[in-house]
């Protein structure tokens, strides 16, 4: 099996790019059926995630998805995810916890640690919660897109993740902005409506602000701040 330990040794799966979904059905097919419970998608709901959930309800109504709910989050994306739950009643959507309510992580770090030392805030809320959902699993899904940064410009469909220890999967590595948007207008998908203001990429409402070029759709998460990821990707 295909593990983090095994990752140099083992055989990677070779995935056919196919013209309707570019291997992401393939990918997410194989790995339900080799990791089973042992995989745990970790969804953000931005719209690639709203992709991801509909293809994997084709092949695992009842998969287990996992929100790192910061309780810094938009208010639109909390509605996203009740309309998600509506639309796919049997999926196992969990709420995670850091384990410091927000009035606690202010008393031991200060105020508004996500502008003081951004870091600091997505490892106590964001890192430190993924690791204990992860602590028992094998492998995680994850939404990464080529396109969407420098950063992620040579993730594969399966990855060694050193941070976590696992594998992680990424069924969307060859989609483009239009192809998640084609996918998700054709099969008239619930969304979040921060998408149609700016916002192509939401996380936290502190440090999420309208994306200010097109060239990088990420471009406004953390801004002016030199920090470009949560931790949870490198």
């Amino acid at each position: 099996m295909l593990t983090f330990e095994t990752f140099e040794e083992a055989k990677i799966p070779t995935i056919e790019q196919d013209p309707l979904y570019k291997g992401a059905l393939e990918v997410l097919k194989w790995s339900y059926d080799t990791y089973k419970e042992q995989l745990v998608y970790g969804c953000s709901f931005g719209i690639e995630g709203i992709v991801l959930i509909d293809l994997i309800a084709k092949i695992k109504p009842d998969a287990r998805i996992v929100f790192l709910d910061t309780n810094l989050h938009f208010q639109e994306t909390y509605d996203t995810i009740q309309k998600v739950k509506g639309k796919y009643p049997s999926l196992q959507i969990e709420m995670k916890q850091p384990k410091l309510l927000l009035v606690e992580q202010a008393s031991q770090y200060g105020e508004k640690l996500w502008e003081t030392n951004p870091n600091e805030c997505c490892r106590i809320r964001k890192i430190e919660p993924l690791h204990e959902e992860l602590s028992g699993a094998t492998a995680w899904i994850s939404g990464l897109r080529r396109e969407q940064s420098p950063t992620r410009a040579n993730t594969e469909y399966f990855n060694k993740d050193s941070k976590f220890e696992a594998i992680k999967i990424c069924p969307l590595i060859y989609w483009t902005w239009k192809d998640v948007w084609r996918y998700v207008s054709n099969h008239n998908l619930p969304y979040n409506i921060l998408h149609d203001q700016g916002y192509p990429s939401i996380g936290c409402e502190k440090c999420t602000k309208p994306a200010w070029t097109v060239d990088d759709l990420r471009s406004g998460r953390w801004r002016n701040s030199g920090k470009t990821e949560c931790g949870l990707h490198g």
